[in-house]
């Protein structure tokens, strides 16, 4: 199976945008633990959150790390972007990193307080990602997927569309994870509506104009470019 193939690119570009959504998704879920772990004890929702406030430094530990996988996720969705030769590597390590971490997690809330959403969805969207990620490395996809092979505009391409994923999913999160969130008729996932609204249309912009601009640097469109510009003017 060729690297330059239809199927290649579109298992890169599956790939690329779906760690981008777990990158996304991943500092999302660590941002949101901030609320139970910073102020378990908050009047508003300390009949669900407040047995956390007795491991309270571990839930500290929870935000940073969740925001810190993520920004290493991020970091991998550039890589496997351009095509580093250790994109694949640095994947893995981000996203084994997250389910760890994301499993911890979910044992220890579970262990005080009955249940462990949302850090659930975060890891499963964690674990899903890693299973395909570990089936592009079987010999017969591998060949064509290797991301190490795949600079090119077909990558760009995939780059475009996951930035506009992230803005998609964070002018969204707050009514994905309002079931969650809810407690008195109250959803705080809808919280930091200015900064969401900032980052979302910024990653939709970003994305729609990578998009655009690989679009116009297609060969077909250089081509009647260059042959309008060789036509006689009057």
């Amino acid at each position: 199976m060729s690297h330059n193939s239809f199927f290649s690119k579109l298992l890169r570009f599956i790939g690329i945008v779906l760690m981008a959504l777990t990158a996304g998704f991943t500092i999302l879920g660590g941002v949101g633990t901030g609320c139970a772990a910073f102020a378990p004890l908050n009047p508003d929702w300390a009949d669900s959150m407040g047995p956390l406030a007795q491991m309270q430094w571990l839930y500290i530990f929870y935000v940073a790390a969740g925001v810190a996988i993520g920004i290493a996720g991020v970091r991998a969705v550039i890589q496997l972007i351009r095509g580093d030769s250790k994109a694949y590597r640095d994947t893995l390590i981000t996203l084994l990193a997250g389910v760890v971490i994301g499993v911890i997690h979910i044992l220890t809330s579970r262990m005080l307080r009955g249940k462990s959403m949302p850090v659930d969805a975060v890891v499963y969207t964690n674990v899903l990602t890693l299973v395909i990620f570990l089936l592009f490395r079987l010999p017969g996809i591998w060949q064509g997927v290797d991301f190490s092979q795949g600079k090119g505009k077909s990558n760009q391409m995939a780059g475009g569309a996951a930035a506009i994923v992230l803005g998609l999913l964070t002018l969204t999160i707050q009514y994905t994870m309002s079931a969650t969130h809810t407690w008195s008729g109250v959803n705080y996932a809808d919280a930091f509506n200015l900064t969401l609204l900032i980052v979302g249309v910024s990653c939709i912009l970003l994305g729609s104009v990578i998009l655009i601009a690989v679009r116009m640097s297609s060969p077909k469109i250089e081509a009647a470019i260059l042959q309008a510009g060789s036509l006689p003017t009057a």
